[in-house]
């Protein structure tokens, strides 16, 4: 969501849309997909609409669908929408469903013209995770505040994120967000095109989760069940993120750089572990150059640790060196091939990859090509 400065003219009605259709193939393990023997289960396509009221107020909307492997099924959702109100440059208000601002880039990431990567770095950025990280419905205070030759911009929101149960796994009967705040400060220096940034997140999800009879005896077997039992488990999961940015942007050159550590804690009353703490590390560099209108190249290193004091075991770690060629065809049409280069197996879930995680492969290659028509 663009933010425009109070008192500046703006088009009355805008309307912008995209069909994105893409392909996976991956060496071995299956990745957001069945990308072992190759799939096309990777579609996007969305519409939006934004119209301004008055000189300060707008409203906007975004209707969105996707096919991703085992997600989306191509079901309709309103991505985002919004009443805003801007008093003064230094002091707006948004209402409704709203963007999170959390890093350089969860605003833009169901745009994939706005960026050279087919993937954003998943390590930050997870695809899967789209419905829970993109937007939240509540409220936002946003503005931009001048500090001699630089400006400091910042958002603050509260809400929740309305999840269903069809986005998470078959075994949760019912899921709720209680609550949900957090904001970021982004520094735009003095340097033309460096900015720096810190965001924080924090969040708790509350489900009921009925384990398999398989999950069953191994609690039982642990201790954690009491003998034969059978039913639902209430589940806390609170959950603080942050993020610290660098990026610098001028000419045809982009470079950037975050930092993230996300720390979740899983409480239940009935399991006898009933205080299980995880921290995870996430990070990330990427660089690109256009070097003709029609012709970018970009490059990233990914690492995600998601348990933070146990990296022993391919499941502990995903390193992935990601190579991306953008084409822009046209003003309305691209094309891009990406390839990753992964080295662990932490991404890869159970759904998709139903053997023993000592049988799935630790070095892997996933090949992408994706093409998206905009306008």
């Amino acid at each position: 969501m663009a933010t425009p400065r109070a008192g500046k003219a703006q088009e009355s009605t805008q309307i912008h849309g995209f069909v994105s259709q893409g392909f996976i193939k991956s060496t071995d393990n299956n990745y957001l997909g069945q990308s072992e023997r190759g799939s096309f289960e990777f579609t996007e396509v969305g519409i939006n609409f934004t119209q301004q009221l008055s000189e300060r107020l707008r409203a906007g909307l975004q209707l969105f669908a996707r096919d991703l492997g085992p997600l989306g099924d191509y079901r309709p959702t309103f991505d985002w929408f919004y009443l805003d109100y801007r008093f003064q440059d230094w002091l707006g208000l948004r209402a409704g469903r709203t963007k999170l601002p959390f890093g350089l880039y969860n605003e833009t990431s169901d745009v994939d013209a706005a960026r050279v990567p087919i993937l954003l770095p998943q390590s930050v950025y997870p695809t899967e995770n789209r419905d829970f990280l993109l937007a939240q419905t509540g409220l936002e205070l946003y503005g931009t505040v001048p500090i001699g030759q630089s400006e400091i911009e910042y958002r603050l929101y509260g809400g929740t994120i309305f999840l269903s149960t069809t986005t998470v796994a078959d075994q949760v009967d019912t899921i709720d967000v209680p609550y949900l705040a957090g904001g970021r400060l982004a520094w735009h220096t003095p340097v033309e095109g460096l900015q720096l940034a810190g965001s924080l997140q924090t969040l708790r999800i509350d489900f009921d989760y009925t384990p398999t009879a398989e999950e069953n005896a191994q609690y039982e077997q642990r201790g954690w069940l009491p003998p034969d039992y059978t039913g639902t488990l209430e589940f806390e999961l609170p959950a603080t993120l942050w993020a610290a940015s660098i990026e610098y942007a001028a000419d045809e050159l982009l470079l950037a750089a975050e930092y993230s550590r996300w720390y979740t804690e899983l409480r239940t009353t009935l399991v006898a572990t009933s205080d299980l703490s995880v921290t995870d590390d996430r990070m990330y560099v990427l660089g690109s150059y256009r070097v003709r209108p029609w012709f970018t190249p970009g490059m990233y290193y990914s690492l995600w640790l998601p348990h933070n004091d146990d990296r022993k075991g391919g499941d502990a770690y995903q390193h992935d060196l990601a190579m991306t060629f953008r084409f822009d065809l046209n003003e309305h049409w691209l094309f891009k091939l990406e390839s990753h280069f992964l080295h662990g197996t932490a991404a890869l879930g159970s759904e998709l990859n139903p053997v023993p995680r000592d049988q799935l492969k630790e070095d892997w290659v996933v090949f992408m090509a994706k093409t998206t028509a905009y306008f």
